[in-house]
């Protein structure tokens, strides 16, 4: 019986030891959270992508189609403002209707300038200090120079991507969108851009070269990811379908593994950029015009 008493109370010293363990775990977890880091949501524009079986490698959507969101967002912190993403082309505002590529996949529209969003949280171009673009395609570049007197973050791969002299050529409104970004930090990996561990790029190749993701540990959201292009739907993250368009099939498989440890890791709240309803879940400037 003295035996078993014993044994009761060694296991109840060390079962409260690990309790404190946890408790003070969450409270340096909640202490490391930048207080004053702040999350603002804009609508960089609509795609309707007219051909949904470009979002596979198989026959899943075929006749398919649906409305993407197009979101660009602001991250404030005490040291600095990071735009992440950047719309659609901002031509696109002065168009009567909304334009579809030759190609017919896709229907774009954009309503409002990046100018008179960033007015609306009181803030002006030379407030951002850094840009940051998930990736270089069209719909994630639109508004991006007029940030030229910002610091670029981008993935040395993705960097050497567009501004080649292959893609000035094949893909001249892409290397257009992005080349008057001339305040460069190439990145080779993650990169903790605040040195705090509240605001984290995450390089997840595959997409395109040099393709990341966002990762923001917020005071009242806690941690949350932004996916980028990794995941345009939920049902390719439930299934880790690629689309048919990515730089590399085996690299976007590879960062889709990664991606999910980390959120599991963190315990982060994902979002995926072109999802309508997790679009309207993100946080909004006060006078927020959708």
């Amino acid at each position: 019986m003295k035996r078993l008493f014993a044994l009761i109370l060694v296991l109840a010293v060390v079962a409260c030891k690990e309790t404190k363990k946890e408790n003070l775990k969450t409270a340096a977890t909640e202490e490391a959270r930048t207080p004053d880091l702040k999350l603002y949501t804009f609508n960089g524009g609509t795609v309707m992508v007219n051909n949904l079986e470009l979002f596979s490698q198989d026959t899943t959507y075929q006749g398919q189609t649906k409305e993407f969101a197009d979101a660009f967002y602001v991250i404030s912190h005490p040291k600095g403002n990071l735009m992440w993403d950047a719309g659609l082309p901002e031509g696109l505002i002065a168009m009567e209707k909304p334009f579809t590529s030759p190609d017919g996949n896709f229907t774009v529209s954009r309503k409002d300038s990046v100018v008179h969003q960033l007015k609306s949280i009181g803030m002006s171009v030379v407030d951002i200090k850094y840009i940051a673009l998930s990736h270089t395609h069209f719909d994630h570049s639109g508004h991006a120079n007029s940030f030229k007197n910002s610091t670029w973050l981008v993935q040395e791969p993705e960097y050497h991507f567009i501004t080649s002299g292959e893609s000035q050529k094949t893909n001249a409104d892409n290397y257009n969108a992005i080349k008057e970004l001339t305040n460069v930090k190439k990145l080779n990996g993650d990169f903790d851009v605040f040195g705090d561990g509240s605001v984290l790029i995450k390089s997840m190749p595959g997409h395109t070269p040099g393709h990341q993701v966002l990762y923001l540990d917020l005071p009242e959201n806690g941690p949350t990811l932004l996916s980028g292009d990794l995941y345009h739907l939920y049902e390719n993250r439930e299934h880790r379908r690629v689309p048919i368009f990515n730089f590399n099939v085996g690299q976007t498989l590879e960062s889709m593994e990664a991606f999910e440890a980390f959120a599991k890791e963190k315990n982060a709240k994902v979002y995926l950029q072109h999802q309508k309803e997790d679009f309207e879940k993100m946080p909004k400037a006060p006078n927020y015009l959708k």
